[in-house]
């Protein structure tokens, strides 16, 4: 008789400040702070994909290292709304669509967004102090991408000129965060 080992999957909105990864190996990030304290989470989970300490929203947690490649494959579209200093022109809407060049270790690499459009109003996130307005206008824009290079979507903004301010990430697939809070965390039945 063969038994099937079951795997564990999470939906977890992870909060600004917080690193992708559940144990501190390096020393000189020993004050920082990791996903473990935000529930008890069992052991073997990876974090799937990252999102960098000061980027928050959605990211998806599993025991099973095929759905993690699955999910950070290009198959698989990661949708990102993005606080940016500056009103956002269409040509750098366009910018972003057509094909921004962007640093990846110290090579240039051509990105395209999938999709990206403006928001006319402050899109539903949770409210964080970003900044006061005395420092000049700000606007929100959704990215989405098939792919996640390192810093990728600050990349890209900066590249057209208009810096990120606030990254959160809002969908991964037909995962989404919906009315989820920073720290929340829901178990999930399939990754795949």
């Amino acid at each position: 008789m063969s038994h099937s080992k079951i795997h564990t999957h999470f939906k977890l909105y992870k909060p600004y400040g917080y690193l992708s990864q559940f144990v501190n190996n390096q020393n000189k990030r020993r004050n920082k702070k990791l996903l473990g304290s935000l529930y008890p989470f069992p052991k073997n989970l990876m974090a799937i994909g990252r999102l960098d300490e000061k980027s928050e929203g959605l990211l998806l947690l599993t025991t099973h290292g095929k759905a993690s490649d699955y999910i950070r494959s290009s198959v698989i579209d990661k949708e990102y709304y993005v606080m940016v200093d500056g009103i956002l022109t269409v040509e750098a809407i366009d910018k972003l669509k057509n094909g921004v060049t962007i640093s990846i270790n110290g090579q240039p690499y051509l990105t395209k967004a999938k999709d990206a459009y403006l928001f006319f109003e402050t899109p539903n996130v949770p409210v964080r102090f970003v900044r006061d307005e005395k420092h000049g206008p700000t606007s929100w824009i959704s990215i989405t991408l098939t792919e996640g290079k390192f810093r990728q979507v600050r990349k890209m903004t900066a590249a057209i000129g208009f810096p990120t301010l606030r990254l959160v990430r809002v969908r991964i697939g037909n995962y989404r965060l919906n009315q989820m809070q920073p720290g929340d965390v829901e178990e999930i039945e399939t990754i795949l």
